[in-house]
C-alpha cells in the first residue's frame, strides 16, 4: 500500500496560521499559505500532509460544529480543494483529524450525545453516543464527502475513548484510504484487529525514546523496542517523536545533544513516521494542562519558509539526512529491529530487511564508547553513528 512509503508532515492549521482562538462568522482565507510550505515539505523529504482540525469549531478544533464545512477562520471549501490539489500536484497526500469521539455543544444533532458524558472532564466538549448507528451512518458520510474531495488518509482522534467495533462499521472501504487511530495505552494490536484500523499510534516508544534518553537508561528502549516488533506482526504503527499535544522533543530533551539521537531512532526502526512542523527548526515548547496550555506547541510560522530563523537550519538538514536514509531503505517501514549491544549508557539497534541492514550506535554517556561489533568505530561521548549495509 501506499501508506507503507508514507513520512508526514504535520500541520495544526489553525494555530500555524495564526487564525482566532474562537469562532468568527466571516470567512478569512488562511489555507492558502499552507500551499506555500508544500515545496519545503517535500525537500524535508515528506511524502503527505497530515492536517490537524480543518471543519467548524467553536474553539481549538476539537470542539467541533460541522464536520462538513471547512472553518471560517482558515476559508471555505473552494479553499480546501486548491491545497487538496496544489498538494497531489507535487505527489503529496492528504490526511485530516477526524474528530468523531465528542463534538462542541452546539452540534446540530444533540440527540446524538451519550447521556450527559463529556470528554475527559471538558465541559464543553460532550461525548458521543457511539451505539447509535445514526451516529455511525453521519460518521461514513463525513468520510465519504471528504474522500471525494481528494482526501487520501484520516487521523481519527481519541480513537481510544471509542468502541473499536465502531469503527468498523463506520469507515467506508471502497479506495484506498489509509485510516489510524489515536491510541495511547492498551493493547495496540487487539484494538486494530477489532476496529479495522490500518494504524494507530505508537505513543509507548514515543515516551521510550525521550525517557531513555533524558534517564541514560537503554534498558527502556530495548524493551518498548521488542514491544514494538511484535507489533509489526500485526500492523505498522505510526510513529512519531512530537505532535500537537505533546511538549515539544527540543524541550522535553533534558540535553539537546541528544536531539539527534531520538530522530535517527525514529526514522531507523519499522512504523509510519511523522513529523510534527517546527520540530525540523528545533521548536521550543512546553505543554501545560491548563487553558490555553497547547498554544506553546501550537505557534504561528510565517508567511513563507524563508522567513524562518537560521538557527534551526541543522536541525532541519539532520531531519533532510536521516530521511533520506529511509527513503532509500524504504524496506524500513516494516523492519524489525534487534539490539545487539545494550548498557544503560549506550544501544546498537540493527534494523534488517533480508541482506540490507542499518546498524544505529548510541552513546548518551560523557566519555567515547567502544562497540563490541565487527567493523564497528567507537562513538564519541553523547554521539551516534549510522552504518548502513554495502
Amino acid at each position: 500500500m501506499w501508506a507503507d512509503h508514507a513520512i508526514w508532515w504535520q500541520v495544526y492549521p489553525l494555530g500555524f496560521t495564526a487564525a482566532e482562538s474562537v469562532a468568527q462568522p466571516a470567512v478569512v482565507h488562511r489555507l492558502p499559505q499552507l500551499e506555500n510550505w508544500l515545496d519545503y515539505a517535500i525537500e524535508l523529504g515528506c511524502s503527505g500532509l497530515l492536517l490537524g482540525p480543518v471543519f467548524a469549531s467553536e474553539t481549538h478544533g476539537y470542539d467541533t460544529v460541522d464536520h462538513f464545512r471547512i472553518d471560517p477562520r482558515l476559508g471555505d471549501e473552494a479553499d480546501f480543494d486548491h491545497l487538496v490539489d496544489a498538494a497531489h500536484a507535487r505527489g503529496l497526500r492528504i490526511a485530516l483529524d477526524g474528530v468523531f469521539n465528542h463534538v462542541a455543544r452546539s452540534f446540530a444533532h444533540p440527540e446524538w450525545f451519550r447521556g450527559g458524558d463529556v470528554f475527559e472532564g471538558h465541559e464543553h466538549l460532550v461525548a458521543l453516543d457511539h451505539g447509535n448507528p445514526d451516529v455511525a451512518s453521519y460518521v461514513g458520510d463525513v468520510l465519504r464527502f471528504w474522500n471525494d474531495r481528494g482526501v487520501d488518509a484520516w487521523r481519527l482522534d481519541a480513537a481510544y475513548a471509542v468502541p473499536p467495533g465502531f469503527w468498523r462499521a463506520a469507515l467506508p472501504r471502497d479506495r484506498d484510504t489509509w485510516y489510524f487511530g489515536e491510541v495511547i495505552h492498551g493493547d495496540y494490536a487487539a484494538y486494530v484487529e477489532q476496529s479495522g484500523l490500518d494504524s494507530v499510534t505508537q505513543y509507548e516508544l514515543w515516551k521510550a525514546i525521550w525517557s531513555s534518553l533524558n534517564d541514560r537508561n537503554f534498558f527502556e528502549l530495548s524493551y518498548a523496542l521488542g514491544r514494538h516488533n511484535a507489533l509489526l506482526d500485526t500492523f505498522v504503527p505510526q510513529t512519531f517523536v512530537g505532535n500537537h499535544d505533546v511538549t515539544r522533543l527540543a524541550t522535553r530533551l533534558e540535553d539537546e545533544r541528544h536531539l539527534g539521537h531520538a530522530l535517527a531512532i525514529l526514522f531507523v526502526v519499522g512504523g509510519v513516521p511523522s513529523v510534527y512542523s517546527g520540530d525540523e527548526q528545533a521548536f521550543r515548547g512546553l505543554k501545560e494542562d491548563r487553558a490555553g496550555g497547547d498554544d506553546a506547541i501550537r505557534p504561528a510560522f510565517p508567511g513563507s519558509p524563508d522567513e524562518l530563523a537560521p538557527y534551526g537550519l541543522p536541525t532541519y538538514r539532520l531531519h533532510q539526512e536521516l530521511i533520506g536514509v529511509r527513503r532509500r531503505n524504504a524496506w524500513l517501514t516494516r523492519a524489525r529491529t534487534t539490539v545487539e549491544h545494550l548498557t544503560n549508557e549506550t544501544i546498537a539497534l540493527r534494523s534488517r530487511h533480508g541482506a540490507d541492514w542499518v546498524l544505529l550506535l548510541l552513546n548518551v554517556s560523557d566519555e567515547e564508547q567502544p562497540f563490541p561489533l565487527d567493523d564497528t568505530p567507537p562513538v564519541p561521548a553523547h554521539s551516534w553513528k549510522l552504518l548502513t549495509s554495502p
